[in-house]
């Protein structure tokens, strides 16, 4: 009985963690879009994911707008969040670089953090699940019906991401912004559009991370910049850059904080996942999937 149940605890502790890892995997996911552009990482990422959990919950819980018009009405204007960063904080930038774009992301995390307490407060907000709070059992463990949404929603976009990488010709251009940005504005690709489409799409996607999530974990102000360091750890983890190593950093270190915090302690959960990162970077400093030259694009 007792090996059954530890079976069991450690199914639970998997699912919870494929669950978790799936979205630290989309925000960085979203980090690569924008450093496969620009070789900046955008530590705004995880306020995004934020502004996606607290929109949805203000216009599915306070103004009662249905789940099907709520989803994509907050998808838009966290969309619209990305875009207003890259023209007011990226754009001004007379002589951009790596750091100043850093820096200016920074200042725009705390800035929309701040905007978050100023209008939700600073309790936590709940969100109805997708499919309701009925459990599911599975070999002794128990499923929530929302983290099946979460791990779906997450090979939706890296479906989506790979057609539109792959067969539009905006992908194309995307792609071939990131490799050479001299080369494409010479032959006539607007390279400030391609950024812009960056942010765009990265909030877009954080902005589902928070959606789906809320209802499982809640969502208060503060949250987005922890999201935005494990999300960054998955990135360096997997390798910068590379989509399916963010995609594999994530949810590696999902696994490793539920597993952690389930076998050992609730109270290291965060140091389990980073102490995994240092040793895996003194190992290989490029991440798993990454190349010793880590290069600016990436197929999935």
């Amino acid at each position: 009985m007792e090996q059954i149940s530890f079976a069991s605890q450690l199914l639970q502790y998997t699912i919870t963690g494929i669950t978790v890892g799936s979205i630290y995997a989309m925000v960085a996911i979203g980090f690569n879009i924008i450093y496969n552009v620009t070789e900046a990482i955008n530590f705004a990422q995880g306020e995004f994911v934020m502004l996606g959990g607290l929109i949805m919950v203000f216009l599915q819980v306070t103004l009662n707008i249905p789940l099907v018009l709520s989803f994509p009405l907050t998808i838009v204007v966290v969309t619209v969040v990305g875009i207003l960063l890259d023209r007011l904080a990226i754009r001004p930038i007379r002589e951009p670089s790596v750091l100043s774009m850093i820096i200016a992301t920074i200042g725009a995390a705390f800035f929309i953090k701040g905007a978050a307490m100023f209008i939700w407060g600073k309790d936590p907000f709940d969100l109805p699940p997708f499919s309701g709070r009925n459990p599911i059992a599975f070999y002794g463990a128990v499923v929530q019906p929302q983290s099946l949404w979460v791990v779906g929603f997450l090979v939706a976009v890296v479906i989506t991401l790979t057609l539109f990488f792959d067969r539009t010709i905006l992908g194309k251009a995307l792609r071939a912004c990131a490799v050479n940005p001299n080369a494409s504005s010479l032959v006539g690709m607007n390279v400030k559009y391609m950024i812009l489409l960056s942010f765009a799409m990265s909030a877009a996607i954080g902005a589902v991370g928070g959606i789906v999530i809320t209802p499982i974990s809640l969502m208060e102000y503060d949250r987005g910049a922890m999201l935005a360091v494990k999300g960054f750890a998955a990135c360096v983890l997997g390798g910068m850059g590379s989509f399916p190593g963010a995609i594999m950093g994530g949810l590696i270190i999902g696994l490793i904080e539920s597993l952690g915090a389930g076998l050992i302690s609730s109270g290291y959960k965060d140091a389990f996942a980073l102490l995994v990162l240092l040793f895996v970077l003194f190992l290989k400093p490029s991440g798993l999937l990454g190349s010793v030259e880590i290069s600016r694009i990436r197929k999935f």
